[in-house]
């Protein structure tokens, strides 16, 4: 499916940003991403999206770190993560798509980084591809004929984005970063459920110890510091995004009594449930980028 522009109302959630179908590839601005006007907080994102920054200076707080953008920054967020751009007359050209719609097509689309400044030819080659499937996507909405072409062309953009990184992201990785991304994806299937690294050695058929080690050969913290950050990570989303009861963000997440989660989450991110809820309209500070965190790394979370 070929649309362009905002989804209908049905397919929107409160404080959320508009999904997509499944097979669907959108196109369209900034503002419609946000969960109201102004950003006055972050929006969970429903779909894989491409931001291109196009006009305006300001910033980006993509899962709380902020990224300076301005015309030819390019951001790559996920589903499940939390966004809010900020800055005067800031726009960008967004193209969406759902998790079938490159089922079939060899490209990984994780592999492009969640922030790149573009420059010359890059930026060029780059904005000729967005603006190209914007265009076939305004003009051919709603012919199924076109659902092909769409599709191969986010492709070759995906796959241009992926040539832009470094030869030392390309690499292949070792032993030590196979076991951490293994236990990063049976994080991501059971933070719910365990915060046990007992559970998650068995699953990989591995010891706790081989997951240590590999966790702090990557990011330098340990196994169970990488678990309990991903836990950490969505309950600051969740707190951030919606309007959801604190306790039950707490049950969703494993924690049956409200103290406990309060205890946990003030560990891990250095305030209360409630206080980090009070200050989600606050802007973040603008750091210096630093390098992308290792594939399937969960991201520290924190208000300065």
């Amino acid at each position: 499916m070929v649309t362009t522009g905002q989804p209908s109302p049905a397919t929107r959630t409160d404080l959320s940003a508009p999904r997509v179908d499944a097979d669907e590839i959108v196109t369209g601005a900034l503002a419609e991403l946000a969960p109201a006007p102004g950003w006055p907080r972050p929006a969970l994102l429903g779909a894989d999206l491409l931001i291109l920054v196009t006009h305006g200076h300001g910033s980006a707080e993509l899962d709380f770190r902020a990224l300076p953008c301005r015309p030819g920054t390019l951001l790559r967020a996920r589903p499940g993560q939390v966004l809010r751009c900020l800055g005067p007359q800031l726009d960008a050209t967004v193209v969406r798509w759902g998790p079938e719609t490159l089922r079939g097509l060899d490209v990984d689309p994780d592999a492009v980084p969640a922030y790149r400044q573009l420059a010359g030819e890059d930026e060029d080659a780059v904005i000729s591809e967005v603006t190209q499937l914007a265009v076939d996507a305004d003009r051919h909405a709603g012919i199924p004929a076109a659902a092909a072409l769409l599709r191969h062309q986010l492709a070759v953009l995906l796959l241009r984005l992926n040539l832009l990184s470094g030869a030392d992201e390309r690499a292949t990785p070792g032993a030590e970063t196979e076991t951490f991304r293994r236990l990063c994806r049976e994080v991501e299937r059971g933070y719910r459920h365990t915060r046990r690294v007992e559970d998650y050695a068995a699953q990989l058929g591995c010891s706790v110890r081989t997951l240590t080690r590999a966790c702090l050969a990557v990011t330098g913290r340990s196994a169970k510091q990488v678990i309990d950050e991903r836990v950490a990570l969505q309950a600051s989303r969740l707190l951030a995004a919606t309007d959801e009861p604190i306790a039950r963000i707490g049950r969703r997440l494993g924690f049956p009594e409200p103290t406990n989660f309060g205890r946990f989450f003030t560990r891990e991110v250095g305030v209360s449930p409630g206080a980090f809820r009070a200050a989600r309209e606050q802007p973040l500070p603008v750091r210096m980028v630093r390098p992308r965190p290792p594939a399937d790394s969960p991201a520290p979370v924190g208000r300065a």
